[in-house]
């Protein structure tokens, strides 16, 4: 299989010059041209982005990728003129020159690969969210969006719309004061046939056969062999520590995204599980309570933050004013006001009562100072590669953000404390995390140690 490596490309297309990168699509991509986009994942979330790429005018979509035919069934009849493939290296290999910008929604542990694979060819990339699977391929992506210089987007929609740029704008307007408090809560892992969590009946998982038209071994990816069971395809890996983030990991990136941008978190120096249901190794607890500590920033003072899921809510204040709490939320507790989103941050409200709240809004809400997003986040992405501004949620951002849930999935994934150094990407307090900060991968799976030199 002679796949495509990025220095045989560079030298085919007479990129020759001492230093330089050649972006071949950026650069053939006018801003009034063509955009040429190809998808890794058909089916489920991925189709939903397709289809909203595809709504612009600009675009074509000419590949589609994904290791899974029934999977992709319904997005390769809606779109027949796109060549389809089961390898998104054999796509490279074959299409690299017909490609502008690449649409990524498959499991968590393949994103890094396959992103990689294509900024290494100079394609800008859209990511479904968690961006990556372990901390090294965050802080590797965030390096290779710059050294490939490529238009870079993570899918969590709710950092496109109004609310979390209410969020920031009221915060900024000194109406919360200052915020040390974070409290989030979150309704799954729901757990059952058909769900994004399928808890199996036995541990080890026992093998059944293979589905006609899926490529096990493909699915697989980078992580090691392992028999087949309908427990992890199509959508429920998320409970399998290798293979997703669990809904910590997958939901943090909506739930946590207004506090995380509005607050400039950063990284926490800590993370500990003060309430695991428990588990098999390797499997997400029916229900947890995950505290981050993160330290001052500037005149910004420290915040602990307190993740309750799988049912779990916090008791509910009086100042609050509230009787039941939503299903899943997030509470900024204020100095002065409280802010209350849900588990997206696309509504967001101060916690007031109802007329004293529609009062607020009508006389004395902030106008807007942040600019707002038309068409959402893929929409976004597509005007970014034609020369509008840098989509809101790009690596620089979305690295971060992800990077800090990862930190709290690893103490729930361990019930511990997690005592983390992020200048040297290092756990402090054990000795025995590097494989979790940088997962080992299977032959032939390895991508970005080039950015890194």
């Amino acid at each position: 299989m002679n796949f495509i490596s990025r220095r045989n490309f560079l030298r085919s297309a007479g990129a020759i010059t001492a230093g330089a990168v050649f972006i071949p699509n950026f650069i053939s991509c006018a801003p009034s041209g063509k955009i040429n986009v190809a998808a890794i994942g058909a089916g489920g979330r991925a189709t939903h982005n397709i289809d909203r790429v595809a709504q612009d005018e600009s675009v074509t979509i000419v590949a589609l990728c994904d290791v899974d035919d029934n999977r992709a069934s319904e997005t390769y009849a809606k779109y027949p003129n796109a060549k389809r493939f089961k390898d998104f290296r054999k796509m490279f290999d074959q299409m690299a020159n017909d490609i502008d910008a690449v649409l990524i929604a498959t499991p968590d542990h393949v994103h890094f690969a396959a992103t990689m694979a294509a900024m290494q060819l100079g394609k800008h990339v859209y990511v479904e969210k968690p961006l990556a699977h372990n901390v090294w391929q965050l802080r590797t992506l965030q390096r290779a969006a710059h050294y490939y210089n490529v238009t870079t987007q993570m899918g969590n929609q709710g950092h496109a719309t109004d609310g979390i740029r209410r969020v920031k704008e009221w915060y900024d307007a000194g109406i919360t004061g200052d915020v040390k408090e974070i409290i989030a809560w979150f309704n799954g892992p729901d757990f059952g046939e058909g769900k994004y969590f399928t808890k199996p009946s036995s541990f080890p998982v026992p093998e059944e056969p293979i589905p006609a038209g899926l490529d096990w071994d493909l699915w697989l990816g980078p992580q090691s062999h392992r028999p087949y069971n309908h427990a992890y395809v199509p959508k429920s890996w998320r409970g399998f520590y290798d293979f997703g983030n669990a809904e910590l990991g997958d939901w943090a990136c909506h739930t946590l995204d207004a506090p995380f941008w509005t607050l400039d978190l950063g990284m926490p120096t800590a993370t500990e599980c003060i309430l695991n249901s428990g588990a098999p190794a390797g499997f997400v607890p029916d229900s947890s309570i995950i505290k981050f500590e993160f330290p001052a920033r500037g005149e910004k003072p420290p915040v602990t933050l307190t993740w309750y899921e799988g049912g779990l809510k916090p008791e509910i204040r009086p100042e609050w004013g509230m009787d039941e709490l939503p299903g899943s939320g997030m509470i900024m507790v204020g100095e002065k006001q409280n802010i209350m989103t849900g588990g997206r941050p696309n509504n967001a409200q101060l916690m007031m009562p109802k007329e004293e709240w529609e009062a607020w809004v009508q006389n004395e809400m902030p106008e807007a100072t942040i600019p707002r997003i038309e068409g959402g986040p893929q929409q976004e992405f597509i005007d970014a590669i034609k020369g509008g501004p840098a989509p809101g949620s790009n690596f620089d951002y979305a690295t971060r953000l992800t990077e800090m849930s990862l930190i709290g999935v690893m103490a729930q994934r361990f019930n511990t404390r997690i005592e983390y150094d992020a200048v040297n990407m290092k756990v402090t307090n054990h000795n025995d995390k590097d494989d979790y900060i940088k997962e080992p991968v299977r032959k032939g799976w390895e991508y970005g140690e080039e950015v890194w030199k």
